[in-house]
């Protein structure tokens, strides 16, 4: 795989947040947002990571290479209403190779584009496990060398839940 990379964003210290704003049609038969759509919005996310990170559009256009998501662990924590600002802080847990490990943390904030407050709670949380795919080639294969380092140079310690399993319930006899 060729070291250099299409221009477009990469180098960046953090990556910014991404905010939304909770639709109307995002509203389950219980009043607040349906659990699909805490996955659209940390899909969103995702995307955005990949654009601040040199995955964008025209690295996939130009090297037939994407990144997928393999594994997925989501937390709900709280019921989100209709028309609450969001925002989803990412962060990189680490990469190797072939592969990244992210998560996401949802937010709900007092307006648009709002910053996240010091002592706000996430309302859902996400941890990715995701594969360098060479959609030709139909395999995994290895990061370009600059994308790798600078996944490297954005990686942050995991909070406390990442890398949890989710809990056996005891079986019934």
């Amino acid at each position: 795989m060729s070291d250099s990379l299409p221009s477009g964003p990469l180098p960046v210290e953090s990556l910014p947040l991404l905010h939304r704003t909770v639709r109307p049609e995002w509203i389950d038969y219980n009043g607040h947002m349906s659990e699909a759509f805490y996955v659209l919005v940390f899909g969103y996310a995702t995307d955005a990571m990949m654009i601040e990170t040199g995955l964008h559009a025209g690295y996939r256009e130009s090297t037939g290479c994407s990144l997928y998501t393999v594994e997925a662990h989501i937390r709900y924590l709280d019921d989100v209403a209709e028309g609450a600002h969001l925002a989803v802080r990412t962060r990189i847990l680490g990469a190797d190779a072939k592969k990244a490990r992210f998560t996401h943390e949802l937010y709900v904030v007092k307006e648009p584009e709002a910053e996240i407050a010091p002592d706000a709670t996430p309302v859902a949380t996400t941890e990715l496990l995701a594969l360098h795919v060479d959609q030709n080639a139909g395999k995994s294969a290895p990061f370009p060398d600059a994308i790798r380092d600078h996944l490297t140079a954005l990686t942050e310690a995991p909070q406390e839940w990442a890398g949890r399993s989710i809990g056996a319930v005891p079986r019934q006899r």
